[in-house]
């Protein structure tokens, strides 16, 4: 895992290695100054001969060290900020294409409101930990050791604080540590759920608002809320007390220091601008022992970020693209399956399709209807290998579908799911999707067949009008027509609909399947997943589904003769229409 977060370096690498040389020598010229500046004192203190002429030397010497310091300290800065965002510009983009990769199976394992935070939050405290080490974690143990080594050789007696302060900071950076840890990844868990509770609200404000459970949310988010909250603190709190206390060890180790160095200064042991120096030695060993502390916190911060996003990294799709010939596609919209078994996970005890077989011709319309639960949704995601099967085979075109390139199988498959997703931008452009280079005029056509044509010219920009974030702009019955449009542009060689005209009036719906039942879609096989037995009673054959088996095909007149199953949805949801 550490080579892979070294490779987001690249385009970066020699800014990468530029910023610890720049802030070694940074650290350099710091750790001369306080030399220097003794030597100012010794010469303003003890009057020697050509003694004003050095003085100015000195000084002259001084501001050119913190010039150049400014501007050594100024391209490091610069080298390690463009160093850092290029590092996390790297992450970012390699995290995204991994998440694309995923299947649904690794997507529903990681969840998508963790997904999120592991994409930002994490990712950001990586950055913050990248940029330390590039220039906290090399500075800090130079200055630390250089200035000890210079503080010792002006006093061996005076350099017997550093003796019980060091080891005494080391020891409170390990147990430091070692308490942050679950903290910080307490935090980040909280962190995960809170983006849970936010993006259900936010993704179903109207549904919120039609209910009246805005209090009911206010107090689900003040929960979640609160409950970072407090992990925060707890983290916090044990931040904050260290700053204090290293406060008292500088200040301490400066009274002792005084106070033993204004006796060896007395005796002449140790001169005025020596002990001065020596003073600025111990502030900068603390500080520099203080910022490899927060540098310290902040990496074990992002040690439990580090872990979450190599999880990302390190999980491998549940379903990979087929190795092999990358010209095969299938041959027409043929579909068998092969005695199906399914389950979502691997350890549960029952299928969710249970050894399920049928088969279908090119150019059939097939229906799909069951009960709730049925598993009708699971069947049709087999199809264009969004889950792959436990046992047994989907064949589509002639061909197992796990033989085909995704981009094969897929580009011969149009799937309008339960959840219609639109996306940020114009009409257009969403239905776009089903063809990147398609004229307007077939836009338009696809637009049309959807019975989506006339409310959009309704709208002001017509198809340049933009739909907003998730197509928020339209009605769920419009949303689905976008995206019925979206898939027929696509001129597939299956086209799926599942329940996808579930918030249409069932006028709409006729004039939707009379347009597909045309020669412009002749040939392509078109499978209806329906709750609506008015919306398949046309197809060529209806599959009838309960509880993960197929139950019954046929035609409508022949399932409602001889399927127990079929003719009790169809007189339930006649009587319901007469009841109307």
């Amino acid at each position: 895992m550490f080579k892979k977060f070294i490779s987001f370096t690249k385009g970066y690498r020699i800014l990468t290695l530029l910023t610890p040389v720049l802030v070694f020598a940074d650290a350099f010229i710091e750790v001369q100054l306080p030399k220097i500046m003794g030597k100012v004192v010794n010469e303003i203190y003890y009057v020697e001969e050509n003694g004003t002429e050095q003085l100015y030397k000195n000084l002259f010497l001084m501001l050119g060290y913190c010039l150049l310091t400014l501007l050594v300290g100024y391209i490091a800065a610069r080298c390690s900020a463009i160093a850092s965002v290029g590092f996390a510009t790297n992450m970012k983009k390699a995290l995204f294409n991994k998440v694309q990769d995923l299947s649904f199976e690794n997507i529903d394992k990681l969840k998508i409101s963790s997904l999120i935070t592991r994409m930002t939050s994490d990712v950001n405290m990586i950055t913050t930990m990248f940029n330390n080490i590039l220039v906290t974690f090399v500075k800090g143990p130079y200055v630390l050791g250089l200035a000890l080594y210079t503080a010792i050789g002006y006093s061996a007696v005076l350099s017997q604080v550093f003796y019980v302060v060091v080891p005494a900071v080391v020891i409170t950076l390990v147990l430091l540590g070692y308490l942050l840890v679950p903290l910080f990844k307490q935090m980040l868990e909280k962190t995960d759920k809170f983006n849970a509770v936010v993006r259900g609200n936010v993704n179903g404000i109207r549904v919120v608002k039609s209910f009246v459970r805005e209090e009911h949310e206010k107090e689900k988010f003040n929960e979640a809320n609160n409950a970072i909250a407090k992990a925060n603190i707890r983290a916090q709190n044990m931040v904050l007390y260290v700053s204090p206390a290293f406060m008292l060890i500088i200040y301490g180790c400066l009274v002792f220091t005084l106070y033993r160095g204004s006796g060896l200064v007395f005796a002449g042991d140790i001169k005025i601008g020596d002990l001065t120096a020596f003073t600025s030695y111990i502030t900068q060993v603390i500080s520099s022992l203080m910022t490899i502390l927060m540098a310290f916190v902040t990496i074990v911060m992002a040690r439990a970020s580090v872990t979450r996003v190599g999880e990302i990294f390190k999980e491998q799709p549940a379903i990979t693209d087929a190795e092999g010939d990358e010209t095969l596609e299938p041959e027409d919209g043929s579909i068998e399956f092969r005695n199906v078994c399914f389950k979502y996970n691997a350890e549960a005890e029952k299928n969710i399709l249970d050894n399920v077989s049928f088969s279908i011709e090119s150019g059939e319309t097939i229906g799909i209807i069951g009960a709730t639960g049925s598993a009708k949704s699971t069947i049709v995601q087999l199809i264009p290998r969004l889950y792959d099967v436990n046992s047994g085979e989907v064949i589509v075109g002639g061909h197992d579908v796990r033989s085909y390139k995704f981009g094969k199988l897929r580009g011969s498959v149009s799937v309008v799911m339960q959840q219609n997703v639109l996306f940020s931008g114009t009409i257009k452009d969403n239905i776009r999707w089903g063809k990147a280079d398609a004229t307007d005029e077939e836009i338009i056509a696809a637009a049309t067949d959807a019975q989506a044509h006339e409310f959009i010219l309704e709208k002001e920009k017509g198809y340049d009008t933009e739909l907003g974030q998730g197509g928020n702009t339209v009605s769920g019955g419009q949303r689905q027509r976008l995206c019925i449009a979206r898939a027929l542009l696509k001129r597939p060689k299956i086209l799926i609909l599942d329940d996808s005209t579930s918030a249409v009036d069932t006028t709409t719906d006729s004039k939707i399947k009379s347009a597909l039942r045309s020669e412009t879609y002749a040939g392509i096989t078109k499978i209806i997943v329906a709750q609506r037995i008015t919306s398949i009673m046309d197809a060529d054959r209806i599959i009838v589904v309960e509880n993960g088996r197929v139950a019954g095909i046929g035609t409508h007149a022949e399932l409602k003769e001889n399927n127990g199953i079929y003719r009790e949805i169809f007189v339930s949801q006649q009587e319901g229409v007469l009841a109307q």
